[in-house]
This record gives C-alpha cells, structure tokens and sequence, in this order.
C-alpha cells in the first residue's frame, strides 16, 4: 500500500477532516502507541497502520 493510497482510504472510511485529525492524533496501541503518522514517519509499513486504524474504529471490511 503507497501512502497515497493510505490517506485515500482514510478519507474514504473516515471523511476528509476526521481522518487528518486521526493520522495526527490518535495513538494506535497495535503501533507502539504512536499515532498513525508517526508510526509511518518511523518506518512502520502503511499497509500495517491502515490494518491498525480499521481494527481500532472497526472499519467495516469493503472500506480495508
């Protein structure tokens, strides 16, 4: 998964001004309790953040 693809889905699942709220904020505990972007930024694979937010928020499966 790019990270173009990334922030697509996440405004797909979970509108425009949510999902940059989320990336920025959320601390994901599947990510070492880094937030979203934070965990891309240190390397982690965009597929795996994106997995984190959707079984966090459980993001319905057509949206994964």
């Amino acid at each position: 998964m790019t990270l173009t693809e990334f922030r697509s889905r996440t405004v797909e699942a979970f509108g425009e001004i949510r999902s940059d709220h989320l990336v920025r904020t959320h601390h994901l505990a599947a990510c070492g309790g880094r937030t979203a972007g934070e965990a891309i930024d240190a390397g982690e694979s965009v597929k795996r953040v994106w997995l984190a937010l959707c079984d966090e928020f459980d993001v319905p499966g057509e949206l994964r």
